[in-house]
């Protein structure tokens, strides 16, 4: 009975085990898919199924001919952005200047003018400014060149080595005129038939040339007495103020009275001629005469540059020119430089003073280094020294004086970071020029200037890389918008022309 009973039926472990397993996964799958599908839900980019595009998409010639003409015009725009991004802009900024020390309270001016027509003898520079303050110190930091007719230079001017132009006071000529009397009929051939002819150019009026009058007639005595009978040499006198000699005093370009000038046998007519600087005494200008008669018989060498005494001061030159240079230090206030003729031993002929000039070389503020002027902008490396090389000239038998208002302004330019270069710094200015000419008025240069408070600041600016990146979508995105507009509505134009067509309305 016990074999006859069933077996009783076993659940396999392995099977029962793998269950639960397979459900999870299956869950799994079926949350990832989910979360895929509410992922491509988000797509702004659908696409037409492959075997769609066929049938809901075609072509026309309108637009092909807009593709074509939508990418030429990306490409142009793209390359133009491109270059915008390489090319480096500059911004500007104005601000209140302010002075962090009593140093900056004042600024250095530089200046190289020229003055064919002005000797360095009489040409005088002055600075003051609108509080009435004058530069005591300015002729030391002030260089003179001496400048021959053809701005050739003839030699460094020093105020402290020249002649004392002191006259005898006391000379008295009791003899006759042993000068002789020059005039618009005699000068040229007397010119020509002596060797050598010193002549004294002066005006009655003149204090100094009364003074001298004495002392020119016994120098001339006192040579007639040396050399007897030797007319090689002579000296001779030219009133200025006279109708008949008048014209000689303008042609020789006479501004000062006295002024004594040598005169050679062979002289051309754009020939230079010595000009006296020593003193007037007999024996001084006897010393001096004596010396062209030496050179007369070839004792001593040919020279327009004499030096009697051998002293090192030298007596005569040919300088008939100036070229003045300085470097000096103004207050930060409105002022001016001027520059005319003074002499404590001449007086002068306004009418025919010439202040004309050529400005070499004006600018303020500390020189500037090579590198310098490569890291300026044109417009500003211009207006630091827009005078440079500017001629100015004056009226003849007029006063002119010669004024340049002057207006000065800070530049502060930082160049790109990557350089590695510190921001330079400049001053600008801007001139306006006008001439004064007026009977009685002194001829003068001046030149006024006025530094403004301010400080224009530049900087290199670069555009950024992110920039650049949201122009050139914002180009390939519209130029394909519009176009795709255009597209559309010369595709409607040209449907609704084919159904009026149709429609016989076309006439």
């Amino acid at each position: 009975g016990l074999q006859g009973s069933p077996t009783p039926t076993r659940t396999s472990p392995t099977r029962s085990a793998q269950a639960p397993g397979d459900s999870a996964a299956g869950q799994a799958d079926s949350s990832m898919s989910g979360v895929l599908q509410s992922f491509k839900a988000m797509d702004f980019y659908r696409k037409l199924k492959k075997d769609l595009h066929q049938e809901l998409t075609e072509s026309s010639v309108i637009g092909a001919g807009l593709s074509v003409l939508a990418a030429l015009l990306m490409l142009g725009l793209v390359i133009a952005e491109f270059n915008s991004y390489l090319t480096v802009s500059t911004e500007s900024n104005v601000v209140l200047d302010h002075f962090d020390s009593a140093s900056e309270d004042t600024l250095q001016v530089n200046f190289n003018i020229t003055f064919p027509h002005l000797k360095c003898e009489y040409a005088s520079v002055d600075a003051t400014n609108f509080m009435g303050t004058h530069d005591a110190g300015l002729a030391a930091r002030v260089s003179k060149v001496r400048l021959d007719k053809s701005g050739r230079n003839v030699g460094k001017f020093d105020e402290g080595k020249q002649k004392d132009l002191r006259h005898t006071m006391d000379e008295v000529h009791e003899g006759p005129a042993t000068s002789i009397v020059l005039n618009n009929a005699n000068f040229e051939e007397t010119h020509h038939s002596k060797d050598i002819l010193l002549v004294n150019f002066y005006a009655p009026w003149c204090h100094w040339c009364q003074k001298l009058e004495p002392v020119w007639e016994k120098t001339a005595a006192a040579l007639s007495e040396k050399f007897p009978g030797d007319n090689r040499l002579a000296l001779g006198k030219v009133d200025c103020t006279h109708p008949s000699s008048e014209a000689l005093c303008v042609k020789h370009r006479i501004d000062a009275f006295p002024t004594i000038l040598v005169f050679r046998k062979d002289d051309k007519a754009n020939s230079e001629h010595e000009s006296y600087h020593g003193e007037r005494s007999v024996v001084a200008l006897s010393g001096w005469a004596e010396h062209f008669m030496q050179q007369i018989r070839r004792e001593v060498p040919t020279s327009r540059t004499v030096d009697a005494d051998r002293d090192g001061i030298v007596d005569s030159h040919t300088g008939s020119g100036c070229m003045i240079s300085g470097l000096i230090h103004v207050q930060r206030a409105p002022g001016m430089l001027i520059v005319q003729a003074i002499s404590d031993s001449h007086e002068f002929n306004w009418e025919t003073m010439d202040m004309s000039h050529t400005v070499n070389h004006l600018s303020f503020g500390p020189f500037l280094s090579e590198t310098d002027w490569l890291v300026l902008p044109p417009h500003i490396a211009h207006s630091v020294g827009s005078l440079d090389d500017k001629e100015f000239t004056s009226d003849q038998h007029i006063p002119t004086t010669h004024e340049h208002y002057i207006k000065v302004v800070k530049h502060e330019v930082t160049p790109p970071s990557s350089w590695r270069i510190p921001p330079v710094t400049s001053y600008g200015y801007v001139v306006h020029s006008n001439n004064i000419q007026k009977v009685g008025e002194v001829p003068t240069l001046r030149l006024n200037y006025d530094i403004l408070p301010i400080v224009v600041q530049f900087k290199e600016k670069k555009q950024a890389f992110y920039h650049f990146i949201t122009q050139l979508c914002a180009i390939v995105g519209g130029v394909f918008t519009v176009a795709g507009i255009v597209a559309s509505m010369l595709d409607k134009s040209v449907n609704m022309m084919k159904k009026k067509q149709e429609l016989g309305k076309l006439g």
